[in-house]
């Protein structure tokens, strides 16, 4: 069992951190997304959210997110325009003729997200946003895209275990409650990701879709219970893996102090000695991740904190709409 690496902060001799952009394709209809540094400038949370929110909107023309059905009615001839989603395919490898599956009612999707505050989110080298702001303004804008299609939101603030709960909710004013909850001051604890989503697996009570926002610093073997209790309720769970540019690849040169957020052990050393073997390992680490994700379907999407948070979601959402 490989363990997660400690998330660290480093000073360089230069003592600024690496300003350089991770380069993205622009979208063929000409739209020009925040980059890193513009976002950081919007200080509030609620208007970094809204930019992403902003900008998928305009490149998207069906809902990311789909509801489920509540109960099987009967079926009838498929016609022009009917989603092909609602085929009965077994039935037409029968008889070769195309019918639908008709419902009684269809509930609105309930959405949990679960956004990781312990002390090793406050890690910012490389990119201009600590991890849990990027965190949260993925979050926000994950929100604002349910509740723009009356979804219920649910959101849960974890760390140790899950601090702060909200329901879920689909009522006026819950995008403000989400915000409000992801702008309040960190809580300094450590990382417990097994204890989390153990507590996330009885809370969301209802099947939907659980998305996870955290660098997951904890051991692998915790995360893969956790995630397992959550495929058991019948959820569809999706992990954003969020770390910071000098967390994944570490510069190439340099004299540094790496400080363990949740611990207490220093070190300072030059990178050139410790860079090969970090790099390995970290890779070994993210390795481990995506094949426990594979095993148990479960989308883990890499990110650092140096990617427009718009361009993130819209690679993503646009993956689940096509």
């Amino acid at each position: 069992m490989i363990a997660a690496p400690g998330p660290v902060k480093s000073e360089s001799r230069s003592g600024k951190p690496d300003s350089r952009i991770v380069k993205s394709n622009v979208p063929a209809n000409g739209q020009h997304w925040l980059k890193p540094e513009e976002l950081a400038k919007l200080n509030s949370l609620e208007l970094r959210a809204r930019s992403v929110v902003e900008g998928f909107l305009q490149g998207l023309h069906r809902s990311p997110f789909v509801g489920y059905s509540v109960e099987f009615s009967s079926h009838r001839r498929y016609g022009p325009g009917d989603d092909l989603r609602h085929v009965n395919w077994k039935l037409f490898a029968r008889n070769r003729k195309l019918y639908v599956k008709e419902f009684d009612a269809e509930t609105n999707l309930n959405l949990y997200l679960l956004v990781d505050n312990s002390r090793s989110m406050q890690c910012r080298l490389g990119g201009p946003l600590t991890k849990f702001d990027y965190a949260a303004t993925l979050a926000a804008a994950l929100a604002s895209l349910a509740v723009k299609q009356r979804d219920a939101v649910a959101m849960g603030l974890v760390s140790d275990c899950i601090t702060t709960y909200l329901e879920p909710s689909a009522k006026p004013g819950r995008w403000e409650d989400c915000v409000h909850l992801l702008s309040q001051p960190p809580i300094a604890k450590v990382t417990s990701i097994s204890k989390s989503l153990e507590q996330a697996a009885s809370l969301a009570r209802h099947r939907g879709i659980v998305v996870i926002l955290s660098d997951l610093v904890d051991k692998t073997d915790g995360f893969s219970r956790g995630l397992q209790q959550l495929k058991h309720r019948g959820h569809e769970v999706i992990v954003f893996h969020i770390l910071d540019p000098w967390e994944r690849r570490m510069p190439k040169e340099g004299r540094m102090r790496f400080v363990d957020l949740e611990g207490e052990l220093e070190i300072t050393t030059d990178v050139e000695s410790i860079r090969l073997a970090y790099d390995k390992r970290v890779d070994a680490w993210c390795r481990e991740l995506n094949d426990l994700c594979l095993l148990q379907s479960v989308d883990r999407i890499e990110l650092t904190t140096d990617m427009p948070p718009s361009i993130a979601l819209i690679d993503y959402l646009v993956r689940r709409t096509s």
